[in-house]
Order: structure tokens, then C-alpha cells, then sequence
């Protein structure tokens, strides 16, 4: 059976500087085969800028750990492309891109790159492609079903593709991005003058229905799932099916936790001895997994059908 590699996505939440260096401190000496570093979602967050990242970044490739540099998944400014070719052009990190311009900015530059699950792949033409490009790794969109996967990695068997796939695996689903955003809406304010209130929220801000229903979570002008997405009952048939990594987005708390959860469970898949690993204590939410099941997202683990209202 294939060996999956752990891997850490970058923080999608806006945390302080003294917050980001003490969490990556703490991560190098986690068991990471990769950590991905950057800004990915939002242009106005700079507690730390383009060269902080990359000299993060050398940091920790010295710990053994390959890094990789996410870049912004919108890109509306020349202020953000200007940052953008600063990550590509670094000279020693790899990148993942995020944008088609990420990806197109590294093929003019020589450099691999991963493709983001932004690019939303779906079908292995898109695939060849991207590797034609530079891409080595691809991530697939995180709403992308079991099946519609395993189809995809046949395809790009048949066409003799070299690319790894490395798949979303813990944590509040990145939905969808907007040039709106949300959070300062919430407290009555424009975009250009958020006061950085998402630092007040380094979860995100949690948003019910009418009926006070969890529902999504608010992100600056990103919408994720409430709910915390969890493949750890499904690492076997993922490790199967030939993927390579699975990635853990990084929460506010118990992020250490939840890699030795999963780090114990990969190794348990090459061991007679059956391990049953509960990381529901260390989400502040409940575990869903329907989108990987062909169920709404929304779904939890072992809920067969979710109701729709």
C-alpha cells in the first residue's frame, strides 16, 4: 500500500506575527513531510510581508521539512502581482499556486510548482496541462466526491501522467473567496477600512442560519464550512487509490494534536493492530466528510443523508 505523507497547509486565518512565528516554531518539530507557508486569502494581511514568509520558510527547510510558498488565490491588484513574482522569483522555495497567474508567472521562471486546489482540476486533461506547466503536485478542489476522484487518477494513469495528488484532509472547508469582504461587513465597515477585525477572530466568525443552525464560517472575503472536514476514516481507501499526501489546515488550537492524530493512524495502516483514533475532542465543531462521500458537505461523519430545508 502507498505511504501517505502528512502535510500542513498554510493558515487561512489572520493571526498576529508573534502567533505565526510561535505556531511554525512548534510545527518544525512536528511529523511534516511539507509546510506550506503565505499569505493565501487575503492581500491586506501583512503581519508579515513576502520576504518574512520566505526567510520563514528557509528557516524551517532547514529543520529537514520541504516548504512550499502559497500564493494569494485572488489577485486584483499590481501591488499583488508585484508580491506574487517575489514568491515565484525567491530562488530556492517552491510554490503553489493558487491563481492561473501563479502557475503561468513559475512556468516562465523554470520552477515546479504545486498546483492549489483554487485551480479547481477536475479531469486529467486539465491535469496535463498544469504539468506541462511545471506542476508536480496537484490539490483537488475540496468539494471533489470519492468517485469523481478515483476517475481522475484513472485517467491520469491511462495518460502515463507523472503529478502527485495530495488531498484535503482536516479542517473548515475553503469554500469560495469574494472581493467583498464579509467580516468587515459584519461590523458596518468598508473593505479598505476593516480595522483588521479578522485578527479578532483567528477561528473565523462563525455565522447561523435564521434558525440558528451552524452554517458557514466567515473569513474575511473568504466563506468556509462550519462544520470540521475530516478524512481520517477514509485513509485507507485514500492511500489505495494512490494519493500521495493528505493536508492538514492549521486551527487556532490543537493543531499538533490533530497531526499526531493522523500521523498515528497512517502508520496504523501498515499494522495488523487496529487503532481507533478519536479527534473529535480537538475541533470546535462537528467532523463532517459529506463531499467526500457524494453527500452535501455539510453531512457529518456517518450521517447517511443529510435533510435539506
Amino acid at each position: 500500500m502507498n505511504t501517505l505523507q502528512l502535510t500542513l497547509g498554510p493558515v487561512l486565518f489572520y493571526w498576529s506575527r508573534d502567533d505565526i512565528l510561535r505556531f511554525y516554531s512548534e510545527a518544525a518539530d512536528w511529523p511534516l513531510e511539507t509546510i506550506y507557508l503565505g499569505e493565501a486569502v487575503c492581500s491586506r494581511r501583512q503581519q508579515l510581508r513576502g520576504q518574512d514568509w520566505i526567510a520563514l520558510g528557509k528557516e524551517l527547510a532547514e529543520s529537514g521539512r520541504q516548504v512550499v510558498l502559497s500564493s494569494l488565490a485572488l489577485i486584483e491588484s499590481e501591488s499583488d502581482l508585484r508580491r506574487l513574482r517575489k514568491l515565484v522569483e525567491n530562488g530556492e522555495l517552491q510554490l503553489e499556486a493558487n491563481d492561473l497567474g501563479a502557475a503561468r508567472l513559475a512556468q516562465q521562471q523554470g520552477r515546479p510548482f504545486v498546483a492549489g486546489h483554487h485551480l479547481n482540476i477536475y479531469n486529467a486533461d486539465t491535469l496535463a496541462l498544469l504539468q506541462s506547466l511545471g506542476a508536480r503536485r496537484w490539490i483537488p478542489p475540496v468539494e471533489m466526491d470519492r468517485d469523481t476522484l478515483a476517475a481522475v487518477l484513472q485517467q491520469v494513469s491511462n495518460k502515463g501522467l507523472d503529478i502527485e495528488t495530495e488531498l484535503f484532509a482536516w479542517g473548515r472547508l475553503p469554500l469560495a473567496l469574494s472581493a467583498r469582504c464579509f467580516t468587515a461587513r459584519h461590523y458596518n465597515l468598508s473593505k479598505d477600512d476593516c480595522q483588521f477585525r479578522c485578527l479578532e477572530h483567528p477561528d473565523g466568525l462563525r455565522l447561523n442560519t435564521r434558525e440558528q443552525q451552524a452554517f458557514l464560517t466567515i473569513n474575511g472575503i473568504q466563506t468556509m464550512s462550519d462544520g470540521c472536514h475530516s478524512l481520517l476514516p477514509h485513509l485507507a481507501d485514500i492511500a489505495a487509490m494512490g494519493v500521495r499526501a493528505v493536508r492538514i489546515s492549521p486551527q487556532w488550537q490543537h493543531t499538533e494534536r490533530v497531526v499526531a492524530g493522523y500521523q498515528q493512524a497512517i502508520q496504523a495502516l501498515n499494522s495488523p493492530l487496529h487503532t481507533d483514533i478519536d479527534l473529535a475532542p480537538y475541533a470546535d465543531s462537528r467532523l463532517v466528510d459529506g463531499y467526500w462521500r457524494g453527500e452535501a458537505g455539510i453531512a457529518a461523519i456517518g450521517e447517511a443523508h443529510h435533510a435539506h430545508s
